[in-house]
């Protein structure tokens, strides 16, 4: 493996730095000394968990509204419009 191709400390602290900024309740945060890398990787793979079940709930509420609707309404026509988009 070249040195080229391997990644330094450097450039993964400033990927961990720009993970933590990506996750909610930064703004509190900062003020504060940075998280350790460990600590970033395990929220951000609980954020990603909660970001995929508020998306399956969400899919499973506009489920449950498209079968509840006349599909000729104009309300499904919307839904239909907005999710082609």
């Amino acid at each position: 493996m070249s040195s080229r191709s391997r990644i330094t400390e450097e450039e993964i602290n400033e990927l961990i730095s720009k993970l933590q900024s990506l996750l909610p309740d930064q703004a509190r945060r900062r003020g504060s000394s940075r998280a350790s890398a460990t600590k970033v990787l395990k929220e951000t793979c609980n954020y990603i968990k909660s970001l995929h079940r508020e998306v399956d709930d969400l899919s499973d509420r506009l489920s449950d509204l498209m079968a509840s609707m006349d599909s000729d309404s104009p309300q499904a026509e919307i839904l239909r419009n907005l999710l082609r988009s």
